[in-house]
C-alpha cells in the first residue's frame, strides 16, 4: 500500500488487505471489465473500501473526483505565488502585500480560510497532486500494457483524519486480498 502524503511520491508500503470471498468475486467481476478495455477511458473502475464497515464500492474513473473531492486548497493560486516569492527572498509580510495587490485581500484571505479549514479538518492525504498521481499511473499502466491491476483506495477512518490517518492506495490484482474468515465469536 502507498500512503498518499502532500508533495510525496509512495512513502510508506505494507500488506494488502484482506477481502471477503464475495469481495474478491466483485474485484475478479472488476478486473474482467479492465481486461476487456482496449484503451484508457473513464468508465474505468476505481475501488474504495471503507475499513470501518468492510464495505467495497467501485466508482468510475470519471467520477472519482465527485465521490471523494481532492482537496485543492494548497494549490489556490494565491497561495502558489505567495510560496513562490518566499523561494525567491521575499520575505513572508512582503510575499503576502505583494499577493494582495495582484489578487486582492478577500481572494487571499479567503485562500488562507480555505487552507486553514481544510488543515483543521483533515484531507487523509487525498490532496490534488494524489488524486492526479493516480489518473496518471493508471493511465501509464494501460499505455504500458500493465493493465492486471486495478486501484483500490482503503480510506482512512473519519474518526483517525484528525491524527494524520491517511487514505492508502494499493493496486490489486487477482489472488490478491485473499478472501477473509469471519472473525467473530
Amino acid at each position: 500500500m502507498y500512503s498518499m502524503t502532500p508533495g510525496s511520491g509512495p512513502s510508506a508500503i505494507s500488506t494488502i488487505p484482506l477481502l471477503t470471498s464475495r469481495q474478491r468475486a466483485e474485484v475478479n467481476l472488476w478486473l474482467d471489465q479492465l481486461a476487456t478495455s482496449s484503451h484508457w477511458h473513464g468508465q474505468l473502475p476505481v475501488l474504495l473500501l471503507e475499513r470501518c464497515w468492510l464495505r467495497l464500492s467501485a466508482v468510475r474513473v470519471e467520477e472519482l473526483a465527485r465521490r471523494l473531492p481532492p482537496d485543492s486548497s494548497w494549490d489556490a493560486p494565491e497561495l502558489v505565488h505567495y510560496r513562490q516569492l518566499v523561494e525567491r527572498g521575499h520575505s513572508p509580510l512582503a510575499a503576502e502585500q505583494l499577493c494582495w495587490l495582484e489578487y486582492g485581500t478577500e481572494a487571499c484571505r479567503q485562500a488562507q480560510l480555505r487552507l486553514w479549514g481544510a488543515q483543521e479538518l483533515g484531507n487523509q492525504g487525498w490532496t490534488l497532486e494524489s488524486y492526479l498521481r493516480l489518473l496518471r499511473d493508471y493511465r501509464r499502466r494501460f499505455e504500458t500494457g500493465e493493465m492486471g491491476q486495478l486501484p483500490l483506495l482503503v480510506l482512512a477512518r473519519r474518526d483517525e483524519g484528525r491524527k494524520g490517518s491517511v487514505h492508502e492506495l494499493v493496486w490489486l490484482g487477482r489472488g490478491e486480498g485473499d478472501a477473509m474468515r469471519h472473525t467473530c465469536p
